[in-house]
């Protein structure tokens, strides 16, 4: 074939899966290779190496093929330097634009080597000296500007994978004794991870859907944002809303059960339309609390207790709130605003929300995903080249535990 460069990747080769996946890559990209060299680790805990020979029918084809392995943690053994070119429309990246992964990247510009800011996948690099030293930043596609200078190709770069990863498959926990014991070790651990971000000086993130409410977790989720362990929220409308319809008055709402009784409320859906409506003539969730409007709940204890949160909404919504982002875009810049220092991440019973979240944090912030959907629960987990720890289980169990090891004296209800 036309064109070829010399990969290396290390790791657990063989208990991962890692080298099997690079290979149908290569496949999958019609590609072919030659395993140059293989070694593996003596003792379990030893790493094992490979360096493989990438062949490629032209040069464009092997820069594009060269992208996809770096998103399994795969170098090239002579990056060599990095070419840029110039962005000629807003909103357009170059042709043959380097899509970046979630993983720590560095970009080599001459003989110097640049730690890429924010990383984040399916984005651009945009190289800026204008503060008098060179950067180098994700760019979302959408942020581009003409006249940026924007990295194109594999060449130059180089990406490293966490230290360390989180468990593998996800654990389906339910009632009875016997799982009781496990779903009480793996709400440890996470509580656990909770704590050693927080004493690392790091930000919980949580991502969250209205399932959190249908469930009765209102409580814990108070108990816990009360407790300091939540520092910021992502959700969209519908979990905003269906929270405030039971803090305004104490009734369900059709799409948001009561967080005691789990019965849908009569006139629950009118009841829900008012309460947007009712937050919507004092113009904010905040002003909704200030005036006494809105007395308890999730939303009220983040706007109590000074927490952040960001709404973005969808072509569902009812109202909205005045809260929500309704422009996407502008929903995207505010998560991303609030990524930064971010330790842990918990994303419970949203698949679109966490997502879109799991697409704008950098690999090495852990994540746990919990929601009754095994399918849901795969797709979050196993995002990029890290994966999260995936707990397919009722919502409002898992919080309820979670909040009862980090609160001690919370009760329900």
């Amino acid at each position: 074939m036309g064109a070829r460069e010399t990969v290396e990747l290390t790791g657990h080769l063989m208990d991962s899966g890692i080298l099997s996946r690079v290979l149908d890559d290569i496949r999958d990209y019609g590609g072919d290779y030659v395993i140059d060299r293989f070694d593996v680790g003596h003792d379990a805990t030893d790493a094992s190496s490979a360096r493989i020979t990438v062949h490629a029918e032209d040069d464009a084809s092997l820069q594009r093929l060269l992208m996809r392995l770096q998103a399994r943690g795969v170098n090239q053994l002579d990056p060599g330097e990095a070419v840029v070119d110039t962005a000629t429309q807003d909103g357009v990246l170059p042709d043959g634009f380097y899509a970046t992964t979630d993983l720590v990247t560095s970009v080599r510009l001459g003989d110097t080597w640049h730690d890429v800011e924010n990383p984040e996948m399916d984005c651009g690099l945009v190289v800026d000296a204008s503060s008098g030293r060179t950067r180098v930043r994700t760019v979302p596609m959408s942020e581009v500007r003409a006249g940026m200078r924007i990295v194109v190709g594999a060449t130059g770069i180089r990406v490293s994978l966490p230290e360390a990863e989180l468990s593998g498959p996800a654990a389906t926990l339910g009632g009875g004794d016997t799982a009781d014991r496990p779903q009480a070790v793996v709400v440890r651990q996470v509580a656990d991870d909770m704590r050693r971000a927080q004493d690392d000086g790091k930000r919980l993130l949580w991502v969250v859907g209205s399932g959190v409410v249908h469930t009765g977790a209102v409580p814990a989720m108070v108990a816990l944002i009360e407790a300091g362990f939540v520092d910021v929220l992502f959700a969209g409308n519908a979990f905003a809303s269906h929270d405030i319809g039971v803090g305004l008055g104490g009734a369900a709402t059709a799409l948001a059960r009561s967080d005691l009784s789990a019965q849908a409320g009569e006139h629950g859906h009118e009841h829900h339309v008012r309460a947007l409506n009712t937050v919507r003539k004092v113009g904010s969730i905040a002003g909704a609390v200030a005036d006494g409007l809105v007395t308890s709940g999730i939303m009220h204890a983040l706007v109590t207790h000074d927490r952040r949160f960001v709404l973005v909404g969808s072509v569902r919504d009812d109202g909205p709130l005045p809260d929500v982002h309704t422009d996407v875009v502008e929903g995207q810049r505010a998560m991303r605003a609030e990524v930064h220092d971010v330790g842990y991440c918990l994303m419970m019973a949203t698949r679109l929300h966490s997502l879109a979240t799991g697409s704008i944090l950098p690999a090495s912030v852990p994540i746990v995903c919990v929601d009754r959907d095994p399918a849901t629960v795969t797709r979050i987990t196993d995002r990029g080249a890290s994966r999260g720890r995936g707990v397919v289980t009722d919502v409002g169990l898992f919080l309820e535990r979670l909040a009862l090891e980090l609160v001690p004296d919370h009760r329900r209800g």
